[in-house]
């Protein structure tokens, strides 16, 4: 993991100012990239919190319509849901404002087929993370602090750049855990909200790292140190940024 992510930030913008240069592409191209990410997003968020499809698997479901045998509902339901909130997504990133009403849609997309009655709805009830001594907020703060929050965004939006506003508002949507379940993943989805409507591709945040990105998480619940989750963050949009040029370099070529 690259922990001088500062460094990183001049990379990233080597990158984008490449990727620039391969826009605008055409709607094929543009169809190509959605499907891709459709399926690599879905999968790799699920799978960070524990959804046992594998990409392949993943990517029959979403594509053909067919479960997995001895795979439980549970995770299907998850796939066809984030695929959902993932066209929301698109849509939200042509705006150049991030609204409390989007959170909850998205949120509400990626889980209604699990429970309608909380989807897109803040919790009722206190919950706890396991593997942490950090106690998300109790529920009669949670729309105060979801409002503080969405008043918050522009000024994080003002005072960084881009990869860390995106690395902030992911933290502080997490941290404030509004939801029953559901919260990493739309926090994910929120971070890649902030980054498309600067110009940047999707980012993935792969099983692999998942110990570094949980623990990153937890330093900052615990001890209010941002740095580690940024450094993580940073690095995952360089490879991101690696993978995007990579994927548009094959279809400009064909």
């Amino acid at each position: 993991m690259l922990k001088d992510y500062k460094n990183c930030i001049d990379r990233i913008y080597e990158l984008k100012k490449e990727i620039d240069r391969y826009r605008p592409l055409n709607k094929q191209q543009l169809q190509e990239l959605k499907e891709y990410y459709r399926i690599g997003l879905t999968y790799t968020s699920n799978a960070l919190e524990g959804n046992s499809l594998t990409e392949t698997e993943t990517k029959i479901v979403l594509e053909e319509g067919i479960t997995i045998g001895g795979k439980s509902l549970n995770d299907h339901l998850e796939t066809l849901g984030h695929s959902d909130a993932y066209y929301l997504l698109l849509k939200l990133a042509t705006y150049d404002t991030i609204r409390e009403k989007d959170i909850r849609d998205l949120h509400k997309l990626f889980y209604f087929r699990i429970n309608q009655k909380t989807a897109g709805k803040y919790r009722k009830k206190q919950v706890f993370i396991t593997g942490t001594e950090f106690i998300p907020p109790a529920p009669e703060k949670i729309r105060t602090s979801m409002h503080d929050f969405i008043e918050e965004i522009p000024v994080i939006k003002q005072q960084n750049n881009p990869v860390v506003y995106a690395a902030l508002l992911h933290l502080k949507l997490v941290t404030i855990h509004p939801f029953v379940d559901g919260n990493g993943r739309c926090a994910r989805l929120l971070m890649n909200l902030a980054l498309m409507q600067a110009g940047y591709p999707i980012t993935i945040i792969p099983p692999v790292v998942r110990t570094d990105y949980i623990n990153a998480i937890k330093i900052y619940q615990t001890t209010s140190n941002q740095e580690p989750f940024i450094a993580v963050i940073a690095t995952m949009v360089y490879e991101s940024e690696q993978e995007y040029l990579r994927l548009v370099r094959a279809l400009t070529q064909q």
